[in-house]
């Protein structure tokens, strides 16, 4: 029996489920890279992996890809902008954007609740998008800030998603 799944009932109901948001950046040989991503996660303390789905249609991931490098940025809660910046297409994502290199040179955001430094550890068929795996090399975080959430369509903290209910 095969079940069809249309995509916008999938997206409303996995919607559902609350996200952080996090950018993925390089440094790149024509400067710094970076996309918004929704789809990311722990993925192995031993080796130390996390994993990220960027969809197939990026034409930023692949110039990652071939740095080798790249840094997961958490967003924190205030950072709608960037999380909209760096989903945009054909601009200048890091204009007005401020960051310092990581350990493997890619951007750190300035502000980002937490980062983690990786090199490419292996790729995966994802469907429409691809299930990329990172090797941690090192990673931060700053407690004080709390991460920007995204929930149903909105983004927002934790107690904005208690208070929807």
């Amino acid at each position: 029996m095969t079940v069809t799944v249309e995509p916008a009932t999938m997206r409303e109901v996995l919607g559902h489920f609350a996200s952080g948001i996090v950018v993925v950046t390089a440094s790149g040989p024509s400067g710094p890279l970076g996309f918004t991503c929704q789809s990311f996660a722990s993925l192995s303390l031993e080796p130390a992996l996390v994993s990220f789905a960027p969809a197939r249609t990026s034409s930023t991931w692949p110039r990652i890809r071939e740095t080798g490098a790249f840094c997961v940025n958490v967003l924190s809660a205030g950072q709608q902008h960037l999380s909209a910046g760096f989903a945009r297409s054909g601009v200048d994502k890091f204009a007005g954007v401020s960051w310092w290199p990581g350990p493997e040179g890619a951007p750190v955001l300035d502000g980002a609740c937490a980062w983690i430094a990786c090199t490419l550890w292996r790729e995966y068929d994802g469907g429409d998008h691809t299930i990329v795996v990172g090797r941690v090399r090192d990673l931060g975080a700053d407690p004080t800030r709390p991460p920007l959430l995204y929930h149903r369509g909105r983004y927002g903290l934790a107690r904005h998603i208690e208070e929807d209910r």
